[in-house]
C-alpha cells in the first residue's frame, strides 16, 4: 500500500494523527520520492536520537539562507545542530543557565507576566488566547533570561515567528523573503547585545555564557548568538504551543475540563499528556552518517530522516490507547521534550509555564469556551504543532 507523507501538506497540518498511524502500521520507516525517510514507530524514533554515531543532528544545524548571508544566520552556531563531543561541552556551559534553582527562582516573576498581561483583557470576557498570553509570557521570560529590553517583545515575537518560518519552510517566497530580512536583522541585534555584554557583563544569560566563553574557550561570539536564536525560537514557540494546545485538549474533553476545574492538582498531569497527546515539536531532523540499518531499512549516507515524535507518542505499541486523551495514564518516556542528548535544555521551563498558565486560565477565564464555530487551524509548519488563533469567551 502506498504511503504519502507531507510534512507540508495544509491537511496534514491540520491533523496529522491518522497519516502517523497508517506510517507506522504500513510503511514505519518510509522512503519519500523525494529521498527523506519518514520514521514513526517510537522505537525506531528513540534509536536515531540516541545513536549519534550515525544519527548527526548536523541536519538541525540552521535554516536555508540567501547567497553570501551565512555570516548573518543565527542558526549557524547553535547548540541544537552540534554532535558529540562538541555538543557535550557546549551543553554543560548553557546548562549552568537552567538549574533547578535558577528556575524555581523565576516562579514569582512569571505570576507577575501573567498578572500584567491578564489585566489587559480580564475584564473584558474575551480574548485571542495565543497573542493575549500563550506568545507574549514565554517570550518575555526568554527575553528577560536573556537580559534583553522587555519593552521590545513585539520584535522578539516577530523574530521567533521569522525564525520558526525561515526554519520550517513555512510560506511562500514573499512571506519567506520578509523572515529572511527578520531573522538577519535578529542577528544584528543580537550581535550587538553580544559585543556590549561581553564589554560590560550583567547578571543575564547571555553574560553568563560570553563570561564562560573566556573561562573556557568553549563559545564563540557565533556560538553565543546562535543559543540566544534557539532559546527565543524553541523556548518560546514550545511553550506557546503547549498551551495552546492543553486549552483545545481541554476544550475537546469537557469531561476532563471539569475534572480539572474542581482539582487543579491535576494540571502537570494535563500538560504532560498534552506534551503526549499533540506534542508542540512534532519531528527532528538527522543526517545519516554512514551506510546503516534501521528498522530492517537499509540507510545510505547522507540521507535525511524524519523522526517524527508526534508519531512515536501515539504509537500503540508504547501507550495504551494512544489516541485517547488521558491524564490518568502513565506518560514516562514520552517524546514531547525530545531525547537523548538534545533533550529540551528549557523543559522545567516548559513545564512550569504550561502549569502556571493553565492554573490562571481555569481560576481567572470561568466557563470558558471557543468565540467561534470555525475550525482551529494550525500552523502551516513543519516543526511546530499549534493553534494560530484561539478565540476564547469567558464569564468576566
Amino acid at each position: 500500500m502506498a504511503v504519502l507523507l507531507n510534512p507540508l501538506d495544509p491537511e496534514f497540518q491540520q491533523y496529522p494523527y491518522d497519516k502517523y498511524t497508517e506510517l507506522r502500521r504500513d510503511a514505519p520507516i518510509y522512503r519519500h520520492p523525494a529521498g527523506f525517510i519518514g520514521v514513526s514507530r517510537y522505537r525506531d524514533v528513540v534509536q536515531v536520537l540516541t545513536t549519534p554515531e550515525l544519527f548527526s543532528s548536523k541536519a538541525m544545524g540552521g535554516m536555508d539562507m540567501p547567497a553570501g548571508t551565512t555570516d548573518l544566520n543565527p542558526s549557524h552556531g547553535s547548540l541544537i545542530g552540534k554532535d558529540p563531543p562538541v555538543h557535550t561541552k557546549m551543553r554543560n556551559v548553557v546548562n549552568r543557565g537552567f538549574t533547578p534553582r535558577r528556575i524555581g527562582k523565576l516562579e514569582p516573576r512569571i505570576h507577575e507576566v501573567i498578572d500584567e498581561l491578564f489585566a489587559e483583557f480580564a475584564g473584558t470576557g474575551q480574548c485571542e488566547l495565543m497573542s493575549a498570553l500563550a506568545s507574549p509570557m514565554p517570550v518575555t521570560m526568554i527575553a528577560e533570561l536573556l537580559g534583553l529590553d522587555t519593552a521590545m517583545r513585539d520584535d522578539f515575537k516577530r523574530w521567533a515567528h521569522s525564525l520558526m518560518i525561515g526554519s520550517t519552510q513555512m510560506g511562500d517566497a514573499d512571506q519567506r523573503l520578509k523572515s529572511m530580512e527578520n531573522v538577519r536583522e535578529f542577528s544584528r541585534f543580537m550581535r550587538t547585545v553580544t559585543e556590549e555584554r561581553r564589554k560590560s557583563p550583567g547578571n543575564d544569560l547571555i553574560s553568563l555564557l560570553i563570561h564562560a566563553e573566556g573561562e573556557e574557550g568553549i563559545l564563540t561570539p557565533e556560538e553565543v548568538v546562535g543559543f540566544a536564536s534557539l532559546l527565543l525560537f524553541a523556548g518560546s514557540e514550545t511553550t506557546t504551543n503547549l498551551i495552546g494546545n492543553a486549552v483545545l485538549a481541554l476544550l475537546d474533553h469537557p469531561e476532563v475540563l471539569e475534572r480539572v476545574r474542581r482539582d487543579p492538582s491535576l494540571i502537570p498531569n494535563v500538560v504532560e499528556e498534552t506534551l503526549r497527546y499533540d506534542s508542540p515539536i512534532q519531528l527532528l531532523m538527522r543526517l545519516v552518517v554512514e551506510d546503516t540499518e534501521l528498522g530492517g531499512v537499509e540507510l545510505k549516507t547522507n540521507s535525511m530522516v524524519l523522526t517524527l515524535l508526534g508519531s512515536a507518542n501515539r504509537d500503540e505499541a508504547q501507550f495504551e490507547d494512544p489516541d485517547r486523551f488521558d491524564i490518568d495514564r502513565n506518560t514516562q518516556g514520552h517524546l514531547g521534550l525530545g531525547f537523548g542528548n538534545h533533550f529540551c535544555l528549557g523543559s522545567a521551563l516548559a513545564r512550569l509555564q504550561g502549569k502556571l498558565a493553565l492554573e490562571a486560565i481555569l481560576e481567572r477565564m470561568p466557563n470558558f469556551e471557543l468565540a467561534t464555530s470555525e475550525p482551529i487551524a494550525r500552523h502551516g509548519s513543519l516543526l511546530v504543532r499549534g493553534p494560530a488563533a484561539l478565540p476564547l469567551r469567558f464569564d468576566a
